[in-house]
């Protein structure tokens, strides 16, 4: 069969300031970005970090490039990241800053969810993921 979407390449979040987005990830993840690109006035416009078991990749844009149709505040689809431990990772961004955008929920199954807006306006969806795991180990033991 031949798919459609085969799964995200990079995740967007916009922010006024690039360097403190970066900052702020940097902390959040334990690791510093792979690429940046300033934009034509000198500043960071662009950082990405490659993250989990796949390398997914999550940039952090200048908010002047963003697309005319963009939101300013939080909204639209929510994108969720999976964590080994949505209560604790949940605890840490809001100690880092992030306010509650939804609460933990058990959502049933093994499910649980929950998100927050970073301090530059972007919804961060985590979720502890059971389908993640298992697939996860399939491809580890292939």
């Amino acid at each position: 069969m031949n798919q459609t979407l085969r799964g995200f390449a990079t995740i967007s979040y916009w922010a006024e300031d690039v360097e403190a987005a970066k900052t702020w990830y940097s902390e959040l993840l334990g690791i510093s970005p792979y690429f940046e690109r300033s934009g034509p006035d000198g500043r960071l416009a662009y950082a990405e970090f490659r993250l989990g078991d796949y390398q997914h990749e999550l940039g952090l844009i200048d908010r002047r490039f963003a697309p005319a149709r963009a939101m300013d505040g939080p909204g639209g689809a929510l994108m969720y990241w999976h964590v080994d431990d949505v209560e604790a990772t949940f605890r840490k961004l809001k100690a880092m800053g992030a306010e509650e955008y939804e609460p933990v929920t058990r959502r049933g199954g093994g499910f649980v969810t929950a998100s927050v807006t970073d301090p530059f306006g972007n919804v961060l969806g985590i979720m502890y993921n059971p389908h993640d795991l298992e697939i996860r180990d399939t491809n580890a033991n292939e």
